[in-house]
């Protein structure tokens, strides 16, 4: 029988695998907007941060619960077996965050927009449901080539750019840059996680970009994302550091990966450049 893992550990394990980083971070990005529009850190600013976080809980705790997912081999990954191990905790933070969601909605007013949300919220759910008519059949939108990171990249900035706006009734238009700014990082550091999959999208013919274009090609793709990334921050006037220290980090990140690396450096370390960008939006 294995040693039991310290506390510590077993704690970190509990942040990193039930997405809790994650959607830490998505709040910490939704408050880094907030702190660019006046009169931000209201009620309804703060509602908007507590929404993005259980929405972010619920899509990744949903994927990571779906029952396909357990018959599945963990393999070597830690992460793969703390999520065998606590299917039913997962399931129950969706359902907490779905619960959670449901009454800030009701609650912060926000049924007049479900126009705007109905979609971002069927592209989601549809990333690892089966709702996508594709080439004869039902599939969800990650076995779509190619289409995975951009999703990610175009539902992440919209969530966290949009939402802010909405809830103090500011128009999306000046808020235009910071969105193309954001759905460049994201993606490319969404690229990141695809090149952790490599081996496993390579054996079931998973087209994603390091299988199609190769670990060199998808690199090069995620870097080009991020100069583009850089290239709108500083054009439209954000303070440099502000731009240039999440891009080196998320430089390094890109850099450094490869699908041998251990689950820490992907959960919490590639997870964590989308906090460092939050945090120093935060403090500039």
């Amino acid at each position: 029988m294995l040693p039991r893992r310290p506390l510590p550990l077993r704690l970190l394990d509990a942040l990193l695998y039930s997405s809790t980083w994650l959607a830490a971070a998505a709040a910490a990005q939704t408050a880094g907007v907030l702190h660019l529009l006046p009169g931000g850190f209201s009620a309804a600013g703060w509602q908007a941060v507590a929404l993005v976080f259980a929405a972010t809980l619920l899509c990744y705790n949903l994927d990571a619960a779906l029952p396909f997912k357990h018959r599945q081999p963990a393999g070597t990954s830690g992460r793969k077996a703390w999520q065998h191990r606590h299917r039913w905790l997962l399931a129950g933070l969706a359902g907490a965050a779905a619960l959670g969601g449901a009454v800030l909605l009701l609650l912060g007013g926000w049924l007049h927009y479900l126009p705007l949300l109905l979609p971002l919220a069927a592209v989601a759910l549809g990333y690892s449901l089966p709702l996508l008519p594709w080439r004869g059949r039902w599939r969800a939108v990650r076995e779509v080539p190619l289409l995975k990171v951009f999703l990610i990249g175009g539902v992440w900035s919209a969530v966290t750019v949009s939402l802010p706006a909405l809830a103090l009734h500011r128009p999306l238009a000046p808020l235009a840059g910071l969105l193309a700014q954001r759905f460049c990082l994201v993606s490319a550091l969404a690229i990141v996680f695809d090149i952790r999959d490599f081996s496993r999208d390579r054996l079931t013919n998973l087209r994603t970009m390091p299988v199609v274009l190769g670990l060199r090609g998808a690199k090069t793709v995620a870097l080009a994302l991020l100069g583009i990334s850089l290239a709108i921050g500083l054009g439209r006037g954000a303070p440099p550091l502000v731009v240039l220290l999440p891009a080196a980090f998320a430089a390094w990140v890109i850099a450094v990966a490869r699908d041998t690396r251990g689950d820490y450096f992907f959960a919490l370390v590639a997870d964590g450049a989308l906090l460092v960008q939050a945090a120093v939006s935060l403090l500039a």
